[in-house]
């Protein structure tokens, strides 16, 4: 258990006296101090794209009527997740929402946890949960457009005459 002292009471200020309370809400921190002057933090990960497309999901009139009726017939392809969500073959339908759908590949691209994917890569990776009409040409445009991946791929090609094969004398 770590033992939070204020920045005062500490010799040398650590980076939770730093923060404002106001920033650990925003967080969605929960806070609780106890009797002898502690505070516990406990920060809760909620999923947002999840939510957000589930939400916009029900303002879709499209989708709302494969919903009512993977309700009634549930289908080979369509069916309703245990969340409430419009699923086709169990990945999660997408709206045609530009905002949420660049919310998404922009996370799946610049992200934290990705590092500039190739078209192909980040189709791979994001049709194992999302879903959505033309989706792998969105991905396509999205990555076309990227400056950094255009330099890369500059970068990396090699001109044509240097892929010319090369006659190489035996050694006898």
């Amino acid at each position: 258990m770590i033992d939070y002292q204020p920045g005062k009471a500490n010799v040398v200020a650590d980076a939770l006296s730093r923060k404002s309370l106001f920033a650990l809400r925003a967080m969605n921190a929960q806070l609780t101090s106890s009797k002898d002057g502690s505070v516990l933090t406990e920060l809760k990960a909620r999923p947002t794209f999840p939510q957000e497309i589930c939400e916009a999901q029900k303002s879709h009139s499209e989708l709302l009527s494969k919903k009512t009726q993977g309700e009634s017939d549930v289908g080979p392809d369509f069916q309703i997740g245990f969340d409430g969500c419009l699923r086709f073959r169990e990945r999660i339908c997408v709206p045609k929402n530009n905002e949420l759908i660049r919310k998404i590949l922009d996370e799946a691209h610049s992200g934290c946890l990705s590092v500039h994917p190739r078209s192909t890569k980040m189709y791979n990776d994001l049709k194992k949960e999302y879903w959505w009409p033309g989706m792998k040409r969105d991905i396509s445009e999205f990555v076309s457009k990227c400056l950094v991946c255009q330099q890369v791929e500059v970068e990396h090609q090699v001109p044509s005459g240097l892929l010319q094969p090369v006659m190489v004398p035996e050694w006898k």
